[in-house]
């Protein structure tokens, strides 16, 4: 078994309630716009493309949707109401980044630096990762680079006691680079499996932010080479579009490698997945469907999918 464990039956139970607001928001939308007719005509489409927009899957891949679903029309010369969820499954199948859930074999411990704006679960998230690798048996070091907010550096305090794993810190106002720079030598030092970097979840001009992040991973391939060996970005699903936008601001200036979206079960807008693994290339690796400790989960597209779907 992979680091992240598998899907079991009470994961899948959970992913679905806590997909049933967006199941209700996207495809509530769509089986109106089709309601009563027996083939997807030139109206019909235009019906589905403003229910994929407004359930925030966003412009960009709504557009292939329905490029894609207007050829099959055109082909076919119709397709039945029953036809179209098989193929919009298919089609946002082939969208969506697959998952994966194998870490690579590295040098020392494995590094995650995790980036996002203040607000977003940042910090919970971490938590709950350490959690989830500590319950497989990894030595966890966690690193409080978020040297900005006293409350970010309590609240993963709190969470390393909680879950029991070590936590390196320095004063408030430190220099967050030196924070991952110890946090390593003590990883490396202690024989850790994995390391998880918490940084500043502020929203600051984007040369502020390059640099800072830039100057986190150059101090730290100066302990483990090659490190981060995973750039964690934490979104929240609730804010749908504005997820999108901070994927955008955050990719611009910085290498991300896999997305975090917290929050997936308190909303509608879980739609937004799909169109943010589209667009950005990066898979979403984890996906928060509730508050408890166990509520995020290692993110499965085919599951996904299937739940968004029955």
């Amino acid at each position: 078994m992979g680091i992240f464990g598998f899907f079991s039956k009470d994961k899948k139970e959970k992913l679905d309630k806590g997909l049933e607001k967006t199941k209700e928001n996207v495809f509530g939308k769509i089986s109106r716009a089709v309601a009563g007719k027996s083939t997807i005509d030139e109206l019909a489409l235009d019906d589905i493309e403003e229910a994929l927009i407004s359930s925030d899957i966003g412009v960009e891949t709504t557009l292939k949707i329905i490029e894609k679903l207007e050829e099959r029309v055109s082909k076919d010369k119709y397709i039945n109401t029953d036809e179209l969820n098989g193929f919009l499954k298919e089609e946002i199948s082939g969208l969506m980044q697959d998952s994966y859930n194998e870490l690579p074999d590295v040098e020392g411990p494995y590094v995650i630096m995790v980036v996002g704006v203040n607000g977003v679960g940042k910090t919970t998230t971490i938590g709950k990762l350490a959690h989830q690798f500590k319950q497989q048996g990894k030595k966890v070091v966690l690193g409080a680079a978020d040297t900005f907010r006293a409350a970010a550096v309590d609240q993963l305090i709190i969470w390393s006691e909680r879950v029991g794993v070590d936590i390196v810190k320095q004063d408030m106002g430190s220099d967050p680079a030196s924070v991952a720079f110890d946090t390593l030598q003590s990883a490396k030092a202690n024989n850790a499996d994995v390391v998880i970097i918490d940084t500043a979840g502020r929203l600051h001009n984007n040369i502020n932010l390059m640099r800072e992040l830039g100057k986190i991973r150059n101090v730290m391939q100066k302990v483990i080479p090659e490190t981060p060996h995973d750039v964690m970005l934490v979104l929240d699903a609730s804010t749908g579009q504005n997820a999108i936008e901070q994927a955008t601001q955050f990719t611009a200036v910085t290498e991300v490698n896999s997305i975090a979206l917290t929050k997936l079960d308190g909303t509608a807008k879980g739609g937004v997945v799909i169109g943010i693994s589209d667009q950005f290339k990066v898979p979403v690796r984890y996906i928060g469907v509730g508050e408890g400790i166990e509520d995020l989960q290692q993110f499965n597209k085919t599951e996904f999918i299937d739940s968004l779907f029955n």
